[in-house]
Protein backbone atom coordinates (compact mmCIF):
# COMPACT_ATOMS: atom_id res chain seq x y z
CA UNK A 1 0.00 0.00 0.00
CA UNK A 2 2.62 2.45 0.62
CA UNK A 3 3.94 1.72 -2.50
CA UNK A 4 1.15 2.01 -4.47
CA UNK A 5 -0.12 6.01 -2.33
CA UNK A 6 3.48 7.32 -3.39
CA UNK A 7 2.88 6.38 -6.66
CA UNK A 8 -0.78 7.88 -6.68
CA UNK A 9 1.31 10.99 -4.96
CA UNK A 10 3.76 11.13 -7.59
CA UNK A 11 1.23 11.16 -10.53
CA UNK A 12 -0.83 13.48 -8.86
CA UNK A 13 1.81 15.79 -8.59
CA UNK A 14 2.80 15.19 -12.19
CA UNK A 15 -0.41 15.89 -13.45
CA UNK A 16 -0.70 19.16 -11.63
CA UNK A 17 2.58 19.80 -13.02
CA UNK A 18 1.41 18.97 -16.77
CA UNK A 19 -1.72 21.25 -16.09
CA UNK A 20 0.35 24.07 -15.38
CA UNK A 21 3.05 23.78 -17.51
CA UNK A 22 0.59 23.27 -20.71
CA UNK A 23 -1.75 26.78 -18.92
CA UNK A 24 1.87 28.16 -19.93
CA UNK A 25 2.84 26.90 -23.26
CA UNK A 26 5.94 25.54 -21.77
CA UNK A 27 5.55 22.17 -22.99
CA UNK A 28 4.36 22.90 -26.87
CA UNK A 29 7.29 25.21 -26.88
CA UNK A 30 9.75 22.52 -25.74
CA UNK A 31 8.42 19.78 -28.31
CA UNK A 32 8.59 22.70 -30.82
CA UNK A 33 12.09 23.50 -30.51
CA UNK A 34 12.63 19.74 -31.01
CA UNK A 35 10.85 19.53 -34.18
CA UNK A 36 7.90 17.91 -33.06
CA UNK A 37 3.96 18.70 -33.70
CA UNK A 38 1.65 19.73 -30.75
CA UNK A 39 -0.29 16.79 -31.38
CA UNK A 40 3.47 14.29 -31.45
CA UNK A 41 4.08 16.22 -28.23
CA UNK A 42 0.16 14.89 -26.22
CA UNK A 43 1.19 11.54 -28.23
CA UNK A 44 4.83 11.21 -25.87
CA UNK A 45 3.56 12.51 -23.05
CA UNK A 46 0.19 10.40 -22.97
CA UNK A 47 2.41 7.20 -23.60
CA UNK A 48 5.43 8.16 -21.17
CA UNK A 49 2.54 8.48 -18.63
CA UNK A 50 0.74 5.60 -19.46
CA UNK A 51 4.06 3.41 -20.52
CA UNK A 52 5.30 4.79 -16.52
CA UNK A 53 3.63 1.52 -14.98
CA UNK A 54 4.62 -0.77 -18.04
CA UNK A 55 7.51 -3.31 -17.32
CA UNK A 56 9.13 -5.69 -19.74
CA UNK A 57 10.98 -8.39 -18.27
CA UNK A 58 14.52 -9.14 -18.91
CA UNK A 59 15.78 -11.49 -17.07
CA UNK A 60 16.41 -12.64 -13.22
CA UNK A 61 19.37 -11.41 -11.42
CA UNK A 62 19.72 -14.08 -8.08
CA UNK A 63 21.65 -12.48 -5.01
CA UNK A 64 24.77 -14.76 -3.80
CA UNK A 65 23.86 -13.82 -0.15
CA UNK A 66 21.02 -14.84 2.06
CA UNK A 67 17.79 -13.66 2.12
CA UNK A 68 16.91 -10.67 4.11
CA UNK A 69 14.51 -7.66 5.13
CA UNK A 70 14.08 -4.73 3.56
CA UNK A 71 12.85 -1.98 6.42
CA UNK A 72 13.91 1.19 4.86
CA UNK A 73 12.56 4.76 5.69
CA UNK A 74 11.60 6.89 2.49
CA UNK A 75 13.02 10.06 1.64
CA UNK A 76 9.50 12.07 1.56
CA UNK A 77 7.43 10.28 3.92
CA UNK A 78 7.94 9.49 8.02
CA UNK A 79 7.23 6.32 7.59
CA UNK A 80 9.22 3.30 6.59
CA UNK A 81 8.00 0.53 3.85
CA UNK A 82 6.40 -2.11 5.48
CA UNK A 83 9.37 -5.01 6.41
CA UNK A 84 9.09 -7.95 4.13
CA UNK A 85 11.07 -11.05 2.87
CA UNK A 86 13.50 -10.33 -0.01
CA UNK A 87 13.91 -13.59 -1.94
CA UNK A 88 17.48 -13.35 -3.02
CA UNK A 89 16.25 -12.80 -6.52
CA UNK A 90 15.65 -9.76 -8.72
CA UNK A 91 13.60 -9.01 -12.25
CA UNK A 92 15.46 -6.97 -14.02
CA UNK A 93 13.17 -4.95 -16.86
CA UNK A 94 12.82 -2.40 -18.89
CA UNK A 95 9.93 0.27 -18.24
CA UNK A 96 7.69 1.77 -21.46
CA UNK A 97 7.32 4.94 -19.96
CA UNK A 98 10.51 6.11 -18.73
CA UNK A 99 12.67 4.10 -20.90
CA UNK A 100 11.77 2.81 -24.41
CA UNK A 101 9.42 6.18 -25.32
CA UNK A 102 12.32 8.71 -24.24
CA UNK A 103 14.87 6.20 -25.68
CA UNK A 104 13.42 6.06 -28.95
CA UNK A 105 12.85 10.06 -29.37
CA UNK A 106 16.60 10.42 -28.86
CA UNK A 107 17.21 7.76 -31.42
CA UNK A 108 15.29 9.82 -33.59
CA UNK A 109 16.50 12.67 -33.08
CA UNK A 110 19.94 11.68 -33.57
CA UNK A 111 18.62 10.62 -37.51
CA UNK A 112 16.31 13.40 -37.98
CA UNK A 113 18.21 16.93 -36.80
CA UNK A 114 21.92 18.16 -38.27
CA UNK A 115 23.93 17.35 -34.57
CA UNK A 116 28.10 17.00 -34.57
CA UNK A 117 28.88 13.90 -33.40
CA UNK A 118 31.43 14.63 -31.16
CA UNK A 119 29.37 17.18 -29.19
CA UNK A 120 26.51 14.43 -29.16
CA UNK A 121 29.16 11.96 -27.60
CA UNK A 122 30.91 14.89 -24.87
CA UNK A 123 27.41 15.96 -23.85
CA UNK A 124 26.05 12.44 -23.08
CA UNK A 125 29.36 11.04 -21.71
CA UNK A 126 29.44 13.97 -19.20
CA UNK A 127 25.51 13.57 -18.45
CA UNK A 128 26.06 10.09 -17.79
CA UNK A 129 29.05 11.04 -15.55
CA UNK A 130 27.14 13.26 -13.57
CA UNK A 131 24.09 10.90 -12.78
CA UNK A 132 26.28 8.10 -12.19
CA UNK A 133 28.26 9.88 -9.62
CA UNK A 134 25.00 11.25 -7.84
CA UNK A 135 22.35 8.73 -8.37
CA UNK A 136 22.12 6.62 -5.25
CA UNK A 137 20.40 2.81 -4.90
CA UNK A 138 17.15 3.23 -2.73
CA UNK A 139 16.28 -0.47 -0.66
CA UNK A 140 13.30 -1.85 -1.95
CA UNK A 141 12.75 0.60 -5.13
CA UNK A 142 15.52 0.92 -7.36
CA UNK A 143 18.34 3.76 -7.87
CA UNK A 144 17.95 7.38 -7.55
CA UNK A 145 19.11 10.86 -8.25
CA UNK A 146 17.91 14.25 -7.84
CA UNK A 147 15.95 15.30 -10.26
CA UNK A 148 16.68 18.69 -11.67
CA UNK A 149 20.53 18.12 -11.99
CA UNK A 150 20.40 16.16 -15.21
CA UNK A 151 18.53 19.02 -16.96
CA UNK A 152 19.78 21.54 -15.78
CA UNK A 153 23.42 20.35 -16.69
CA UNK A 154 22.55 18.73 -20.07
CA UNK A 155 21.10 22.20 -20.90
CA UNK A 156 24.51 23.96 -20.35
CA UNK A 157 26.74 21.69 -21.81
CA UNK A 158 24.32 21.49 -24.83
CA UNK A 159 24.52 25.51 -25.07
CA UNK A 160 28.30 25.35 -24.37
CA UNK A 161 28.82 22.70 -27.21
CA UNK A 162 26.00 23.52 -29.64
CA UNK A 163 24.01 26.62 -29.06
CA UNK A 164 22.41 25.79 -32.59
CA UNK A 165 20.86 22.56 -31.92
CA UNK A 166 21.28 22.74 -28.12
CA UNK A 167 17.40 21.96 -27.75
CA UNK A 168 17.98 18.39 -29.37
CA UNK A 169 21.31 18.25 -28.18
CA UNK A 170 19.99 18.47 -24.28
CA UNK A 171 17.48 16.37 -24.82
CA UNK A 172 19.55 13.44 -25.63
CA UNK A 173 22.07 13.97 -23.64
CA UNK A 174 19.86 14.19 -20.45
CA UNK A 175 17.21 11.54 -20.86
CA UNK A 176 20.14 8.95 -22.05
CA UNK A 177 22.21 9.99 -19.62
CA UNK A 178 19.84 9.11 -16.74
CA UNK A 179 19.13 6.38 -18.45
CA UNK A 180 23.48 4.61 -18.66
CA UNK A 181 23.92 6.77 -15.76
CA UNK A 182 21.53 6.42 -13.30
CA UNK A 183 20.48 2.52 -14.09
CA UNK A 184 22.57 0.78 -16.37
CA UNK A 185 25.75 1.18 -15.30
CA UNK A 186 24.19 0.60 -11.63
CA UNK A 187 22.48 -2.60 -12.51
CA UNK A 188 26.15 -4.36 -11.23
CA UNK A 189 24.97 -3.09 -7.80
CA UNK A 190 21.69 -4.86 -7.40
CA UNK A 191 22.23 -6.33 -4.43
CA UNK A 192 22.50 -3.36 -2.68
CA UNK A 193 18.75 -2.21 -3.09
CA UNK A 194 16.85 -5.68 -2.55
CA UNK A 195 14.14 -4.98 -4.70
CA UNK A 196 12.40 -7.38 -6.23
CA UNK A 197 11.85 -5.68 -9.37
CA UNK A 198 14.76 -3.29 -10.77
CA UNK A 199 13.54 -1.26 -13.71
CA UNK A 200 15.23 0.42 -16.19
CA UNK A 201 13.76 4.04 -16.62
CA UNK A 202 11.17 3.29 -13.83
CA UNK A 203 11.22 3.70 -9.92
CA UNK A 204 13.21 6.29 -8.67
CA UNK A 205 14.82 7.36 -12.19
CA UNK A 206 11.26 7.62 -13.80
CA UNK A 207 10.58 11.43 -12.54
CA UNK A 208 14.17 12.06 -13.49
CA UNK A 209 14.01 11.14 -17.30
CA UNK A 210 10.78 12.59 -17.82
CA UNK A 211 11.19 16.15 -16.32
CA UNK A 212 14.59 16.01 -18.00
CA UNK A 213 13.26 15.72 -21.33
CA UNK A 214 10.99 18.86 -21.11
CA UNK A 215 13.19 21.12 -18.69
CA UNK A 216 16.45 20.30 -20.72
CA UNK A 217 14.83 21.36 -24.10
CA UNK A 218 12.81 23.99 -22.32
CA UNK A 219 15.89 25.55 -21.34
CA UNK A 220 18.52 25.39 -24.36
Amino acid sequence: MPLSFIYVLFLLGLGIFLVVMVQVGAISIAFEKLGLSPSGGVVLLLGSLLGSGINIPLYLHERKSNVSHVDQPLPILPWGLPRRLFPGKTLVAVNVGGCLIPGGLSLYLLSAQSLNPVAVVLSLVAVTAVCYLLSRPIPGIGFGMPMFVAPLFAALIAILLEPANSAPLAYIGGTLGVIIGADLLHLRDLDRIEAQVASIGGAGTFDGIFFTGIIAALLA
